[in-house]
């Protein structure tokens, strides 16, 4: 029998094996493996995605755990007979708990904080103070007369501050030292006008400070605060240094034995010192 001739462009397979069998084998095998390749992965990258974030999270954990805690909390947190996870959640709640104690407490704090608390003659220079100081100062209406009057209502610093009663106490001063002589007054009174034509021939440096007070907004709710705190139901209420004088028959008293001059000097006015003015010729 002749022998095949053999060439460089003969298929060296196996002729046994049928030529369709072999490029139906690999074709069908390599999709498999692309297939598998594929779903690899993107495995790999969500399990590096996780293990960072894992990482990450515990990062942070442990700073919040270190910084903020004290040491003897940190320390009493460590139980070696807890897994690791039971160890994280108790760290939390211990730093939450330490959050809101601190919460807490600093709440406390300021609720602790109370109002200065007036006296009449304290009430009494805050009113007049806080009148004096602006025209367009009144009272509400909506204010009880027969309570006292709210401090942070007539005061214009912080009556719950630490200095509080000692910047009530220069406030006092600083008004009467202000206004030695001072007059609640009703403008069509005739027994007014004759008070007010009293200090004007005493000619007092500085200038009495008159309210008159039946033509104020604040009339109805001024009127019983004031005889409230001077005792003194009608008007005009003299004030010198910071205390009632009277009625106007004690000021007529005062006047004529020339105690009323002793004690406008006294409150830090000046008899006589203010100036006459011209008359035009």
């Amino acid at each position: 029998m002749p022998l095949p001739r053999i060439s460089s462009r003969t298929p060296l397979h196996d002729s046994t094996l049928p030529s369709h069998h072999t490029d139906n084998s690999s074709s069908s095998f390599m999709p498999h493996v692309s297939n598998i390749m594929s779903a690899l992965q993107p495995g790999k990258q969500r399990n590096r995605t996780v293990l960072f974030g894992l990482t990450i999270l515990a990062f942070i954990t442990t700073c919040i755990f270190f910084v903020h805690l004290p040491f003897s909390s940190s320390i009493a947190i460590r139980r070696p007979d807890l897994p690791s996870q039971d160890q994280l959640a108790l760290a939390l709640q211990s730093i939450q708990h330490s959050r809101l104690k601190g919460g807490i407490h600093s709440s406390s704090s300021v609720t602790q904080r109370t109002q200065v608390q007036l006296d009449p003659s304290q009430e009494l220079a805050a009113v007049s103070s806080f009148l004096a100081s602006l025209p367009q100062n009144v009272i509400p209406l909506s204010v009880d007369p027969s309570k006292p009057v709210d401090p942070q209502l007539v005061l214009d610093f912080d009556t719950t501050g630490p200095r509080a009663s000692e910047e009530v106490q220069n406030m006092v001063d600083d008004v009467w030292l202000r206004n030695p002589v001072f007059l609640y007054s009703k403008l069509y009174s005739p027994i007014s006008r004759e008070v007010k034509a009293i200090l004007a021939d005493m000619r007092l440096r500085p200038a009495p400070t008159i309210i008159d007070v039946d033509v104020r907004d604040d009339a109805e709710v001024l009127k019983p605060i004031l005889s409230r705190l001077t005792s003194q139901l009608e008007f005009p209420i003299l004030l010198i240094g910071g205390r009632p004088v009277g009625t106007v028959e004690q000021i007529r008293e005062l006047v004529k034995s020339g105690e009323l001059k002793k004690l406008v000097t006294e409150a830090g006015a000046v008899v006589n010192g203010a100036r006459r003015k011209k008359h035009r010729k």
